[in-house]
């Protein structure tokens, strides 16, 4: 069984590398085996604002953006018929895409160049890089 993660925030990036993965899922030695792990992860928000919001309304709030950003790819694995997973995460996304890929024992990452937005991809750095970076799993881009 080939296990794949696929990193999700809404992006059409993001988006045309589910389509790949629905569209390529025969060169993979076996389709049917296929396990194919949605993440999405979302940045932690200032400590500021538990001053002003609970523990469960921030924790609320994450898996609502989570759920909005993953839901595009969920139709389309949907419609395609193909089984998935979804991971839910808060914390710095390069290091979680990571850790979430050696922890499921993935045999690649499939994830977009760039995300929503380019300016802060621009002043935060891409996590792109830096997954290329952390990981020592293989990772296929598309642009």
């Amino acid at each position: 069984m080939k296990r794949v993660l696929i990193p999700v925030d809404g992006s059409e990036c993001a988006l045309r590398a589910v389509s790949l993965v629905i569209d390529k899922r025969s060169r993979y030695a076996d389709p049917e085996g296929l396990d194919i792990h949605l993440v999405n992860v979302q940045p932690p928000l200032s400590h500021d604002i538990s001053r002003f919001a609970s523990h469960e309304q921030i924790a609320a709030f994450h898996r609502d953006e989570s759920e909005s950003q993953m839901k595009t790819a969920r139709e389309l694995l949907d419609a395609a018929q193909v089984q998935y997973t979804c991971h839910c995460s808060v914390g710095h996304p390069a290091e979680v895409i990571c850790a979430l890929a050696e922890h499921l024992a993935c045999d690649q990452i499939v994830m977009g160049t760039h995300g929503r937005t380019a300016l802060v991809e621009l002043l935060l750095g891409s996590i792109t890089l830096k997954v290329l970076h952390l990981t020592k799993i293989p990772v296929l881009l598309v642009k």
